[in-house]
Order: structure tokens, then sequence, then C-alpha cells
């Protein structure tokens, strides 16, 4: 086995549902081994006309992150995903993002694992799940906004007109500095809105632009928005 086949490449997992839901993930997590998750209060954005298609509506969401071996991550979206349904309408969605780094004692953790991961998820089950996943979705991406509070709504109706479908909030705070400072020569509020939305890659660039237009650095909002890719996803057909 070569060197690139040996390496240990970890992926951050998201899963959005509602709130009622986490002690059904945090079980699953603890049949399968996850090792570390973490959970935020988020609130769906998503208009009337389009729930049942997204799964992200105007109820009280959680945002559930965990780390774990790309290799299993299409299992462990599986195994959520029939567990809780994802695959019916309104019940919530599960992604992935691919990490570029992390601290060397974390991925020890992973290193050491292997083949208890292997036993947890199954290693022809996550080769399988990832032939599926990869094979019935486009190329896709997490946009990310950080605004100020209170532009939320503003913001997801902008992208919406560039074709979003719908997007998760998450109210946050800035810890970097105490009380309002200048950055560039804007002053940065503390308490922020994190809204983070799933698009295709073809309607990422047109979203991004127009909500960076009347939400960007210079504006009331001060927005700072980016993207990454998104893989393995599951509860939701962006190309609908």
């Amino acid at each position: 086995m070569n060197e690139s086949k040996k390496r240990t490449v970890l992926e951050l997992v998201f899963f959005i549902v509602d709130w009622s839901k986490i002690k059904v993930i945090s079980s699953i997590f603890d049949q399968v081994h996850v090792r570390f998750h973490f959970v935020a209060k988020g609130q769906g954005t998503a208009s009337s006309e389009i729930l049942d298609m997204l799964g992200v509506g105007s109820a009280e969401k959680a945002v559930i992150l965990c780390l774990e071996q790309d290799m299993f991550v299409p299992a462990l979206l599986k195994e959520v995903g029939k567990k809780l349904g994802l695959h019916m309408p309104g019940t919530g969605i599960g992604f992935s993002v691919p990490l570029s780094g992390i601290n060397a004692p974390i991925l020890n953790v992973f290193k050491e694992s292997i083949e208890k991961s292997a036993v947890s998820l199954g290693t022809s089950l996550a080769n399988e799940g990832e032939k599926k996943m990869n094979s019935n979705n486009p190329q896709c991406d997490l946009i990310i906004a950080i605004l100020n509070q209170g532009y939320s709504d503003e913001f997801m109706a902008a992208a919406r007109g560039a074709g979003a479908g719908g997007g998760t909030v998450i109210n946050a705070r800035g810890l970097m500095h105490k009380g309002p400072v200048k950055f560039f020569g804007i002053s940065v509020q503390d308490e922020k809105e994190i809204v983070l939305i799933l698009s295709t890659r073809e309607k990422m660039k047109p979203i991004m632009e127009t909500v960076s237009k009347s939400f960007g650095i210079s504006s009331k909002a001060e927005g700072i928005v980016f993207s990454l890719p998104a893989d393995n996803i599951t509860g939701i057909d962006l190309r609908s």
C-alpha cells in the first residue's frame, strides 16, 4: 500500500435537524464510536413554499458537527439518515466538509483506531455508500456568512433571489475583542449571526456575488462571506 492510501483524511460532518433529535443522533454516535461532536442551536430560514423540500424550516434546529475519517463518512450519514428518516421531506439534512489540516494529537486518535472504526461502520458499507452518494449529488458548496445581528432575514431574501433554497442561522458572539473596534475603518459589533446555506457549485457564485453587494464588509451588516466544498449530501436534492 502506498503512502497516499495510508493517510488518515478527516472530514467535518454537519447534521441540521430538529432540536428534539439530538438524543437520537448522540445515541448513534455512541454506537459507531464517533469521537468528537459539538452541538449549536440554530434557526431555520426556509420559506413556507420549500419547507418540505429542504427540511430546514422555521423551527428550532440543532446544528451538530463531528469529525470522521473520509472513508467512513458515507456510512455514518447513511446510518443517521436511516434512523432519522432523512429521505422524508422536512426531517433534516447532513453533509460533510473536507479538512485541510488538524492538530496532530487529534489526528493520532483516529490513526490509532482505524480497525475499530472499520468494525463499527463496516468498510464495505462505507465504500458502497461513498459510490452511491458521489454519483447522486452534483458538486456542492457550503456558503457561510458572518453578519451583524438582525440582518439574516434580509440576507436570506437576497440569497433566495439569487437561487438559494434556504439556510440555517446560528447566533454567535465575537470573542477577539471587548466592545466595538475598528476593522479597516469599520466598527465591528460583538453580536453576530452565522448563516449556513447549501448550494450547487453552479449557483454558489451568483448567490455570493448578490449577497456581497448588499451585505459585504462595507455595509451595515458588515458581512464576511465565504464558501467551502460540501460532499456526501443527504436529506436534500439541490438539483431541484
